[in-house]
């Protein structure tokens, strides 16, 4: 109680709810403002009542449900002991609680289709997540009962593997009730040294350890609301989120644990009489006073005017602050859209325009006014990528430039939206045309072309161009095929640009295992040679026609580098080409296999760079000979649970829409077998949060 002590400051993580300070124009400046609505006694919201309602999006923007009940934005940033009031005191939100290793008390779901059991599936993709203790106020609220709707999913404890393993329990408190009131008057002036007073300022328990997971039986990515009742009695309503230290702390991440609300709604169970339309807000009565006092009807009309230029302007000044700070230290800049230009693009993003979805979010083609047609990638706001990703991609492909690169025409940062606008390639990726419908006709010239293309497009990325620049992710999805059948390497968002002095990277392994090198799998060790591994396993799926993994066929065939080794020790390289060819140059085709077992060897040392696979390819210089069968073979073990595993994944598995990227940081640290590195059914089922 009192004034605050002469230490406090604005740069200070202090929460003050709850408490008896005497505020003024002197002190409240030192502070965030609605300190004073969330004092003991409220007093912002004491006397008849302003509101009936209210609704809060919980960690998310607005957002109107199906029934029409628009819930306000709470994606204020809240730290380890912070608040927040809105501008029309309808409602505030306080926390308290520190997440080792992370201070974000809000969470992101990953897709909208994930809900089924709920017309409203974007209401459940953002939550707020606390530490310790978590409190919504309903402020200014009109006396009565309420019917409190909670609206809870499960969004970061997954139900796939060693996920399911996490535990979140927490109780929820709602409304202190008017006896209890009374005894704690009663009771503040002897508490001094009560061990029971933390319990008595909870309020009425409703549930006792809330399991969001246990409500939904088990499963994950379910929405469950819950319904209960509480009486208004002095204009405020409070709902208490509080994390007793039970459940787990750190499955399937670090920090998850502690409260998780998506949605909070409170509904008048009586017939209200106040006009639920906001005043001008308490801190700012000065003001109104002198517009009050001076305005008349043309007045107000200019008042209007003035506000909506002041509110374009300020978003304009915003986006552009935002697009500043992404652009900042980049060398390149590429061009930029406007949102509304891509919107028209595409129709509105039209279902029927979209070409697929990734990791990254939805690509959807779109014809530009100048006739150019496009194809727009537009950044989910669920994407796993996420916004680094998004600036490595546009850096990396504004500052290349190569016949076998995608082509980047420019990108769009307005706000939330987020875009990147390349070249429409008319014949999608390599593997829609060679494991999907095959409508295209790749016969053994056009393959052995689009392994040179790829090869050249490598080697310009790792040799030629100003930046060393390591793809990460080569696969046969991100290559593209225009209308002549030449390829484009694609998807930058997980490149890596370093200098010429160092020898590698030592980092987080990200990309698709299937492609990776066992190097880069097992110790995060990263250089140019990892993309060259990749394209020895892309070669092998161009020769072949299949993917390096197909559960379908026998067991010696299964895994396509295994069985392109037993060949080529058995001196049948031959049979490892497409069976659809009608003719193929066999002397090619040799070649070709020989130099994709040279690019998957075990070290990086006798990999070759890629402008030597170039010369070898183009037949300009003699391959060298490999007779060592690669040791992540050697010490390859079978077995059944391997088997169903990856049966199990092919079953499920979308491989025409899907990309399966994944980064490691999500899984843990890079140590995996080779084995694993090399099992590409596996790296799908991670990539799909299996």
């Amino acid at each position: 109680m009192g004034s605050f002590p002469s230490w406090v400051s604005n740069e200070l993580q202090l929460n003050l709810v709850g408490n008896n300070f005497t505020l003024d124009n002197s002190n409240t400046s030192l502070l965030p403002s609605g300190l004073n609505c969330l004092q003991r006694n409220f007093p912002c919201t004491t006397g008849n009542g302003i509101y009936y309602n209210f609704s809060v999006k919980c960690g998310g923007p607005q957002i109107t449900s199906s029934s029409n009940i628009v819930y306000e934005r709470d994606n204020i940033s809240l730290g380890p002991a912070t608040y927040y009031v809105t501008n029309s005191e309808r409602w505030a939100v306080s926390n308290v609680g520190y997440f080792i290793g992370s201070n974000n008390a809000a969470y992101s779901a990953s897709s909208l289709s994930q809900f089924t059991n709920t017309l409203d599936s974007e209401l459940f993709q953002t939550a707020r997540v606390s530490a310790s203790s978590l409190r919504y106020y309903g402020l200014g609220l009109e006396n009565g009962n309420y019917n409190v709707t909670l609206q809870f999913a499960e969004i970061q404890i997954q139900n796939t593997e060693w996920k399911r393993l996490g535990r979140r329990l927490f109780d929820i408190y709602i409304q202190v009730g008017p006896c209890f009131t009374r005894l704690l008057v009663l009771l503040r002036k002897v508490m001094v040294n009560c061990q029971c007073h933390l319990c008595l300022f909870q309020g009425n328990l409703v549930v006792k350890d809330f399991d969001i997971r246990k409500e939904a039986d088990g499963a994950s990515f379910t929405a469950v609301p819950k319904m209960y009742q509480a009486r208004v009695t002095a204009n405020y309503l409070e709902i208490h989120f509080f994390w007793a230290g039970k459940g787990t702390c750190c499955v399937p991440n670090q920090a998850t644990y502690g409260p998780l609300i998506s949605a909070i709604s409170a509904v008048p169970d009586f017939i209200p009489t106040v006009s639920n339309k906001s005043p001008t807000p308490t801190r700012k009565k000065d003001h109104t006073g002198l517009i009050v006092g001076v305005a008349t009807g043309v007045g107000v009309v200019g008042l209007v005017a003035v506000l909506l230029v002041f509110y374009v302007v300020q978003r304009r000044r915003m986006a552009r602050m935002i697009e500043d700070q992404e652009f900042l230290g980049m060398d390149a800049r590429p061009y930029t859209f406007s949102y509304a230009e891509l919107k028209a693009a595409t129709d509105d993003f039209n279902p029927n325009n979209k070409l697929g979805e990734g990791g990254f979010g939805p690509v959807f083609k779109g014809t530009l006014n100048d006739g150019r047609v496009i194809a727009v990638k537009q950044l989910s706001v669920t994407s796993h990528q996420g916004k680094n990703q998004f600036m490595t991609e546009i850096a990396t492909i504004s500052a290349v430039q190569h016949r076998n690169l995608v082509k980047l025409y420019g990108c769009c940062i307005d706000v939330d939206n987020r875009l990147l606008v390349y070249e429409y390639l008319e014949n999608k990726s390599l593997d829609q045309a060679m494991f999907g419908q095959r409508t295209l006709n790749l016969d053994w010239a056009t393959r052995f072309d689009i392994c040179l293309g790829i090869a050249r497009g490598l080697a310009y990325l790792h040799e030629e161009s100003r930046l060393r620049i390591v793809h990460r992710d080569v696969k046969a999805s991100n290559i593209l095929l225009d209308s002549d059948l030449t390829p484009k390497i694609s998807d930058f968002g997980l490149a890596k640009l370093y200098d010429d002095k160092k020898t590698h990277i030592s980092t987080r392994v990200a990309g698709t295992i299937g492609y990776l090198a066992p190097e880069y799998a097992m110790r995060g060790h990263l250089t140019e040679k990892a993309d060259v591994f990749a394209f020895g396993v892309v070669a092998l799926e161009v020769i072949s026609g299949r993917s390096n993994s197909d559960p379908s066929l026998e067991e010696e065939k299964i895994y396509l580098l295994e069985w392109a080794w037993n060949l080529h020790e058995t001196n049948r390289v031959v049979e490892l080409v497409d069976s659809r060819l009608s003719e193929f140059d066999e002397e090619e085709a040799k070649r070709m296999v020989a130099i994709a077992l040279l690019c998957t060897q075990t070290s990086p040392a006798p990999r070759p760079p890629m402008s030597r696979v170039v010369a070898m390819l183009s037949g300009d210089i003699e391959v060298a000979t490999v007779s060592t069968r690669p040791g992540y073979l050697t010490d390859w073990r079978f077995n059944d649970t391997t088997s169903s595993l990856a049966e199990t994944a092919d079953k499920s598995t979308d491989k025409s829409t899907y990309n399966s990227s994944f980064t490691a940081s999500t899984v843990g640290t890079a140590n995996f077998s080779p084995e694993i590195a090399t099992t590409p059914m596996l790296g799908e089922m991670i990539g799909d949060g299996r």
